[in-house]
């Protein structure tokens, strides 16, 4: 019997947005370095930086959370 083996952008896009990025990211990148058409070049180099945008904000994002969870309450002044 043969086991349907899942894509790993399938397996990223349960785990959550920034998994899919990444996923997808990889994706597009291994497809230009492969030597994709040149046709499609141009579209997947949009797609590959408009990701890594999309990356930056939710790791932006992030580390904004982290920092506000970290910063410590001020004390009330009566």
């Amino acid at each position: 019997m043969s086991r349907i083996r899942r894509a790993p952008v399938t397996d990223a896009a349960r785990l959550g947005r920034r998994e899919l990025l990444v996923a997808l990211r990889d994706k597009i990148a291994a497809e230009i370095d492969r030597g994709c058409p040149a046709r499609e070049l141009a579209a997947l180099s949009r797609r590959l930086v408009d990701i890594a945008d999309q990356l930056q904000l939710v790791d932006d994002a992030r580390g904004a959370i982290a920092m506000a969870a970290l910063t410590p309450d001020e004390k009330w002044i009566e």
